[in-house]
């Protein structure tokens, strides 16, 4: 796995071994990176269930002001830390080293706000739905932000109140789902 383009473009990085990640390959990563490149610039990046870090260090390496890393993994922390310095990124980064949904409350409770949120969770355990009710909860995302849910084909993505679907772009087996909040009446 590398870093595809921006100011780490093609530097290595590394994953951590064994079946309790599943890095997004470098195909479905370019054709993401090419649909979100103009809305990278200056962004807060929000990298849910990151495992390796390796889609928030492609965001911070096109141009995001900042990339937030959440995994509860200890291994985890150890590889996207590596990644990240490895990269010479880490003075862009943060590291929360705890299970999602605390994360989700820290970072309301610090009034942080994104303008984009990726999240890969495990495919088998229904983890997008709750997440996504806690983001729009905690008010996480931007007015005009998004969210990107890296899921399963053979998982449908549940409604969530308060989010809209923009736009899905399917591979052979995953699917990647935009979100963005629902327009308020005025």
């Amino acid at each position: 796995m590398r870093v595809i383009s921006g100011l780490a473009r093609g530097q290595k990085l590394q994953t951590v071994e064994g079946l309790s990640t599943r890095p997004t390959t470098d195909r479905i990563k370019e054709t993401l990176f090419n649909i979100i490149a103009f809305d990278l610039p200056e962004s807060r990046f929000l990298d849910l269930f990151a495992g390796s870090g390796a889609i928030g260090i492609e965001a911070i390496s096109r141009g995001a002001a900042e990339g937030v890393f959440v995994d509860h993994n200890p291994q985890c922390h150890e590889i996207i830390r590596e990644n990240l310095r490895h990269t010479k990124l880490d003075r862009f980064a943060r590291i929360i080293g705890q299970e999602v949904p605390y994360a989700l409350a820290q970072l309301a409770k610090e009034e942080e706000v994104f303008d984009i949120i990726f999240l890969d969770p495990p495919y088998d355990m229904g983890l997008a739905e709750p997440t996504l009710l806690e983001i729009v909860r905690c008010g996480l995302l931007k007015e005009d932000g998004y969210i990107i849910v890296e899921r399963s084909a053979q998982i449908p993505l549940a409604s969530i109140s308060g989010l809209r679907v923009l736009r899905e772009k399917e591979y052979k087996t995953t699917v990647m789902t935009f979100l963005g909040l629902e327009e308020k009446d005025l």
